[in-house]
């Protein structure tokens, strides 16, 4: 193995990376027991605060300005199209890099305060985009590593769900096998706030649905996910609250019911014969394209209603799914907002 710490935190790296720290848990806060129970949730902070959060590299602002908590017991899905500014967020809430300007609160750390954000990362499990794991080493040798610094009581359980080849090298791993052990590695130590960039990439659909209930039940049990995807509809199935960013900016936050409602459904159809669109349109169909007998429009609307609408017509054929992320940026924030 080699001598340097493949897994070394490196600030101001743009590169691979872990979130790594010694396993140092502060003492116990005794002033809570004379404190009225019922107003300690109220008191506590919130596990995530970002407070005009921003990151310029020149004239390129890669975040700007981005305020917004995430709350205890919550998986929080941060959408954006690639390129948006997600990971950016991210790399500055685990210290890898400096914010130009605002800040942010981590477990209570100040993401400038070195020494606090190290001790609180202890309880953080981190999973990146890119995974920096040591190629030469094999998956058993890598959750090793890491259990020797922050512990690994749930890697039993963990192996359970996810099964990465654990006795091959990591050079040798497809990149869903990467995957789960990364998703191994961030959730062993069992933390209390997990940092997630785009966790089902490279999963098939089994792992993907069995990764959605594994955070919905950290979620019940009071762990706290923060959770970034490019994905809609991943998004809308595990998310309670959203923050939409777009160029850097956050540009809407709120509940995943309201952008389910906001969002509609991809419908198109076709028809056995032509039929006149006016006569075809209702006021909840917006964007609609109709070419020859097809016909292709978003549903923001009752879904029975849909279908009753539907049943006037003979059909050769019909599609219902959700929209693409960029039909949803368009349409709420113009043709601006979709990011390359």
């Amino acid at each position: 193995m080699s001598e340097h710490n493949p897994f070394a935190h490196r600030p101001e790296e743009e590169g691979h990376e872990s979130a790594t720290g010694e396993r140092q848990r502060p003492p116990p806060d005794m002033s809570a027991e004379l404190e009225d129970p019922d107003q300690e949730t109220d008191q506590t902070p919130a596990p995530l605060t970002l407070s005009g959060l921003t990151k310029r590299y020149g004239d390129v602002t890669a975040n700007d300005d981005v305020t917004f908590d995430v709350e205890r017991g919550e998986i929080f899905g941060y959408l954006g199209p690639n390129g948006a500014g997600k990971t950016t967020t991210i790399r500055l809430l685990l210290g890898l890099i400096k914010p130009t300007a605002g800040t942010a609160s981590v477990l209570g750390a100040d993401i400038r305060d070195r020494r606090a954000l190290t001790e609180a990362k202890a309880n953080i499990g981190y999973l990146p985009d890119t995974l920096g794991f040591e190629e030469r080493l094999t998956g058993r040798q890598a959750l090793d590593y890491f259990a020797r610094m922050r512990g690994d009581e749930r890697r039993d359980e963990l192996l359970d769900l996810f099964h990465p080849p654990l006795d091959k090298r990591i050079e040798t791993y497809s990149h869903g096998n990467r995957r789960m052990l990364g998703i191994v590695q961030a959730f062993m130590h069992d933390p209390d706030l997990a940092i997630l960039d785009e966790p089902t990439s490279g999963l098939d659909p089994l792992k993907q649905d069995r990764m959605h209930v594994f955070l919905e039940e950290e979620r019940d049990a009071g762990k706290t996910i923060f959770f970034s995807s490019h994905i809609l509809s991943e998004v809308q199935r595990v998310c309670d609250r959203v923050g939409i960013i777009r160029d850097g900016a956050l540009v809407d936050l709120e509940d995943i019911e309201a952008l389910l409602r906001r969002s509609g459904k991809r419908v198109w159809v076709q028809l056995a014969e032509p039929v006149d669109e006016a006569g075809f349109r209702t006021p909840e169909m917006i964007d609609i394209e109709t070419v020859d007998r097809s016909i292709r429009f978003t549903y923001t609307g009752e879904y029975n209603a849909l279908l009753e609408q539907l049943g006037r017509y003979e059909l050769s054929d019909i599609e219902i799914g959700d929209p693409k992320l960029d039909d949803v940026f368009k349409h709420y924030y113009g043709d601006t907002a979709v990011t390359e």
